[in-house]
């Protein structure tokens, strides 16, 4: 059977290229996607600083999810500075070192701003220690002691022009101030040292803790150390080795964690182009092998010998296509990489891992995709009476199934009903239904477009005027006497058109949906940053306050919550970017407040959507669960609740919940005045004197095209140069099977211009199917999508982008149709 199975392919090399082009990419696409997510799922940052820690004891910076990944927490705990003393005393454990980390910036006589890294004084000894114990690089003597002194790196000094005695001027969490050099070190990057107390002060601790504690161990005893650190219990992590540089950059480690969950998302529509394409071309291709396939059931072939034969034709081609592929794929995942990296989708500090497992898992996969469509595309044939399949085996089928076609009117209705969606759930998870529903509307096009193009057809025959081309009317009658021949063209262009609109549009309506509620509920005129100091000085709010015509002031800040709801009866975990904002809030915002008050922000204190409240029965009044982004779980009192979550996000904390929790507060002061033209003025002079604050206008609207819009445009893109190759050889290669039919033509008197003019006709007759049915089956979400999120019933996004892919569909099916057919017309040794 394998040696027919070689001989067939052989002899039908045409037709399996279509089969090859498609697994080979397939595979390529597949393994990329592998990569990246095991890159999340393998991958670590380099412990930096604790690369001289065995052992690192530190809060835990995931959070566990029932029955699924755990959630990184991108916001570091504390560790209380008690727990050094026991951690010092276990057996096996030189030394253990307390460790905090602070976001500071020098600010030289010129005015210059240098950001550097500050830490406290006794994390000195993580960069190494001398044969005598003692760190390298500290002085005798030299130490910061007071809450306005400070110890400098050589660099970092001789870039401010101090020495030891000397004053220089830093900022850090939020405060300027002069402080005392008291000792200037060497050390690999920029960096300051505070005093333990004052380190522990600026970190926004309210309690006595640290932000880890690193242990050096006697040699070989790592082990034994980090099992005794368990078990002093407190819901501590240990970590040693690769793990550690999880715990030294938490940011990075919470970017990995987010791979496997973007690369699960796209897997889920790359696998299902990818069964469409590589499913139509195996179909394709057995079609044309109908006569030998009939003939071998003639002699005497079992049906499972049938099967067996296109399965391993169609294994043989995966097999030979699918490995190159897995290994483009890695090359590809590279250049996937530096993409996400750009859009900031991605830690720049996160390398790939490399192993075999994501290409065997594409070879695997391409080859049991190949071997499912070609099962489906064998099994009527195989299933034929002997004298039926030779009969048969000279026309294609014309029928179409009564249970395909009802099928796919299921799958039609059900997409339908699932477009609805984004009119009852505003938010980015309802508008994923929106294209879930355009694929899903496809896939049941497929199902349905036989028994929809036959009924078409048969309505064109009875409408045609007498008087039209010959040509004219022999591709109406291939329409309707060869549904599921045509159809397959026609579904297979669909699904381009409504793959391409429905995923291109819906990021662009989100997106101008949230850039909407952004616009409308900005108040303010203007924005002051300070992205050299970190964050915005915090004395600023209360000076600004005070420029005439300013007439509201508030700082703005982010963070990481996570919220926990019940879904049919089980616990879901959701992580969801918060605003950090202040009582004075509502004078540079409107939210769009339907109940409650923004100025109750204090305390433990939170104002959620008015949607979030709903499906949590939570109103004003009510105390809601959450854990904030360094694994504090809080319980807090909702004060708002409110409409515009799609531009402001799902929750707003207040800044006391937030303080000593979250690194990113304070990023942007934002101010409402009066319009009085010189009050932009009056506020850069009073920033005038502060080196590293930046005046600007604030306006939300010019925020820029999100991340996630890119990666999905640059996703929309290879995906659908992979769609429109899979079609383009699918096309070429079931007009090059039409040979004999062709022949029959010119043997019946038809010149060999009648026939390109059939063709074309019906590749126009294709290009309007497709085109008719692909914007009929995007219509629908769109607009359900356009009326949840801005209130009218056309989406947003480039006008140009419909005319484009009706142009480039058309452009393909006249190509793939016209080209093939002039290389059969021009043969001469065709057996009939």
């Amino acid at each position: 059977m394998l040696y027919l199975a070689v001989r067939m392919a052989r002899h039908r090399i045409a037709g399996l290229i279509a089969v090859a082009c498609a697994t080979l990419g397939g595979a390529s696409l597949v393994a990329a996607i592998g990569v990246v997510a095991e890159s999340g799922l393998r991958g670590h940052p380099e412990p930096g600083r604790l690369a001289s820690a065995d052992v690192v004891v530190s809060a835990p910076q995931t959070y566990p999810v029932p029955e699924d990944l755990p959630i990184a927490l991108p916001e570091r705990g504390g560790v209380p500075t008690s727990l050094i003393a026991q951690l010092a005393a276990l057996p096996g454990v030189t030394a253990a070192i307390g460790d905090v980390t602070v976001g500071a910036a020098v600010i030289g006589a010129d005015g210059r701003v240098t950001p550097i890294a500050a830490h406290n004084w006794t994390s000195l000894a993580l960069t190494g220690t001398e044969d005598g114990g003692r760190p390298t690089g500290i002085p005798d003597g030299g130490a910061p002691g007071g809450d306005s002194q400070v110890a400098l790196d050589t660099a970092t000094a001789s870039a401010a022009g101090v020495t030891t005695g000397g004053i220089v001027r830093l900022s850090a969490a939020g405060r300027t101030g002069d402080y005392t050099v008291t000792s200037v070190l060497d050390s690999p990057t920029p960096s300051a040292w505070f005093a333990d107390p004052t380190a522990i002060t600026l970190s926004g601790r309210t309690d006595s803790r640290v932000d880890l504690v690193a242990l050096r161990t006697e040699p070989g005893r790592a082990d034994q150390v980090a099992d005794a650190a368990r078990a002093l219990g407190g819901g501590l992590a240990v970590t040693t080795g690769d793990d550690r540089g999880d715990i030294a950059d938490p940011e990075t480690a919470a970017g990995r964690s987010m791979l496997p969950l973007m690369a699960g998302s796209l897997s889920g529509v790359t696998l299902l182009v990818i069964g469409i394409i590589v499913g139509g071309a195996l179909a394709v291709s057995l079609s044309g092998q109908r006569r030998e396939l009939a003939l071998l059931r003639a002699v005497g072939a079992t049906p499972r010998q049938i099967r067996r034969l296109a399965t391993r034709q169609a294994l043989i081609v995966a097999a030979v296509t699918s490995v190159p592929g897995a290994a483009a794929g890695y090359a590809l995942a590279g250049r996937f990489r530096e993409l996400l990296v750009a859009l900031g989708m991605a830690p720049a500090a996160l390398p790939l891992q490399w192993s075999p497992l994501p290409g065997a898992a594409a070879v695997l996969l391409m080859t049991l995709t190949a071997w499912i469509a070609a099962l489906c595309a064998v099994s009527k044939i195989s299933r034929m009476p002997a004298t039926e399949a030779v009969a048969g085996s000279r026309t294609e089928p014309r029928t179409p199934s009564a249970w395909r076609f009802s099928s796919g009117l299921v799958v039609l209705a059900g997409a339908n009903a699932l477009a609805v969606t984004p009119m009852v759930v505003r938010n980015e998870a309802g508008a994923a239904m929106t294209a879930m529903a355009g694929i899903l509307a496809a896939v049941g096009l497929a199902l349905a477009g036989p028994g929809l193009l036959s009924f078409a057809g048969r309505t064109m025959a009875r409408l045609l005027p007498r008087r039209a081309a010959a040509s004219t009317w022999l591709a109406v009658a291939n329409t309707r006497g060869y549904a599921v021949r045509t159809a397959a063209a026609v579904s297979t262009l669909a699904v381009a058109v409504v793959f391409t609109l429905t995923y291109a549009l819906t990021q662009t309506t989100v997106l101008a949906g949230s850039t909407r509620d952004l616009v409308d509920g900005s108040r303010a005129q203007l924005a002051v940053t300070a992205p050299a100091l970190g964050r915005v000085p915090s004395e600023l709010a209360g000076a600004v306050s005070q420029v005439p015509g300013v007439t509201g002031a508030a700082m703005v800040g982010g963070t990481t919550v996570l919220m926990t709801y019940s879904m049919l009866g089980d616990p879901i975990v959701e992580a969801s970017s918060a605003m950090v904002l202040t009582p004075e809030a509502s004078s540079v915002f409107d939210l769009g407040v339907r109940d409650g008050d923004l100025a109750g922000l204090t305390g433990a204190t939170i104002a959620v959507d008015a949607d979030v409240a709903s499906s949590r029965k939570a109103g004003v009044g009510s105390e809601l669960d959450l854990v904030l982004g360094d694994g504090t779980p809080v319980r807090a009192r909702v004060v708002a609740t409110y409409d515009r979550g799609l531009g402001f996000g799902p929750v707003v904390i207040s800044r006391d919940l937030a303080a000593g929790h979250a690194t990113g507060l304070d990023q942007q002061l934002l101010i409402a005045t009066n319009g009085d033209p010189g009050v932009p003025s009056a506020v850069s002079a009073l920033t005038g004197s502060r080196p590293g604050v930046v005046v600007g206008p604030a306006d939300p609207g010019s925020a820029g095209v999100s991340p996630e819009l890119w990666l999905n445009v640059a996703v929309l893109g290879v995906l659908l140069g992979y769609l429109l190759l899979g079609i383009a050889n699918k096309l070429i290669t079931a007009t090059a099977q039409r040979r004999d039919e062709l022949t029959l033509l010119r043997l019946a008197g038809a010149t060999p211009a009648q026939i390109r003019a059939m063709l074309r006709r019906e590749a126009a007759m294709i290009w309007i199917f497709a085109t008719a049915g692909g914007v009929g089956l995007a219509v629908l979400p769109l607009m359900f999508l356009s009326l949840g999120f801005l209130e009218r019933p056309w989406p947003s996004g480039p006008w140009w982008l419909g005319p484009a892919v009706v142009g480039v569909v058309g452009l393909i099916a006249f190509l793939c149709v016209e080209i093939p057919g002039r290389r059969v017309l021009r043969s001469t040794s065709v057996a009939i």
